[in-house]
């Protein structure tokens, strides 16, 4: 990295804020009991995939972008004519975003944000039903962020788990950052979590091997498609 390079967007040794820098190889979620789960880190630099493309057919805007690291399906919606907005915790992901063209704020889901009630789409893509270890309290949250008609779009896992745990990222030169907090959930364990929470189920799809779903409050009206794919 130049200098100019360390300059925006800092010099820390973090795997997840180096990850952020393409190029920069394999990073890994380490579990405390010693699993490893690779991150998809060639995607967030790459122009969106097939499977995004399914997410980004079912946005309507305004749509906010929780944990949106380089900013990829933020700045696609901006340039397919939808106001997307990128929030994540990391300053290193917000300098690219903005750098690329794309629109995002360092914050945390959890903080007070822009337009609360107001979002048609909010994106848990990428595994970031995991924010905080706690799913129910992330989609409660995020439930309060979108409109009464509006959407959250869901990646889930597509093996049926329901795991909260404690992870921190790690990377292939010994690298490792603190632990904290996070969580997996396959579609069946958002089905119950939605459930409790008076959330329900529009859609569901799959996109080679990646699934998703899209949330809305009970007795809403959507205007995401009535469609299930495979």
């Amino acid at each position: 990295m130049t200098t100019d390079e360390d300059e925006l967007y800092g010099a820390d040794e973090d795997p997840y804020a180096l990850a952020l820098q393409p190029g920069r190889g394999l990073v890994y979620l380490r579990l405390a009991d010693g699993r490893r789960i690779r991150m998809p880190v060639h995607r967030w630099h790459e122009q969106p995939t097939e499977a995004d493309k399914t997410v980004l057919d079912r946005c309507i805007g305004p749509v906010l972008d929780v944990g949106c690291g380089p900013g990829r399906m933020c700045r696609a919606l901006l340039s397919r004519g939808v106001f997307a907005l990128g929030v994540d915790i990391a300053p290193r992901a917000i300098a690219l975003t903005t750098a690329l063209g794309g629109l995002a704020l360092c914050r945390s889901v959890f903080d007070r944000l822009p337009a609360e009630t107001g979002w048609q789409t909010v994106l848990l893509i990428d595994g970031n039903i995991g924010i905080g270890g706690d799913p129910r309290g992330l989609l409660r949250r995020c439930g309060r962020l979108i409109a009464p008609a509006g959407r959250l779009v869901v990646e889930v896992d597509p093996r049926d788990v329901e795991e909260l745990c404690t992870v921190r990222f790690e990377d292939l030169q010994g690298r490792s950052g603190p632990f904290f907090p996070w969580a997996r959930l396959g579609r069946q364990a958002l089905h119950r979590v939605a459930e409790d929470l008076a959330f329900s189920v529009a859609d569901q799809w799959t996109s080679g091997h990646r699934c998703f779903a899209a949330l809305t409050h009970q007795g809403s009206v959507s205007d995401c498609p009535d469609v299930e794919s495979s």
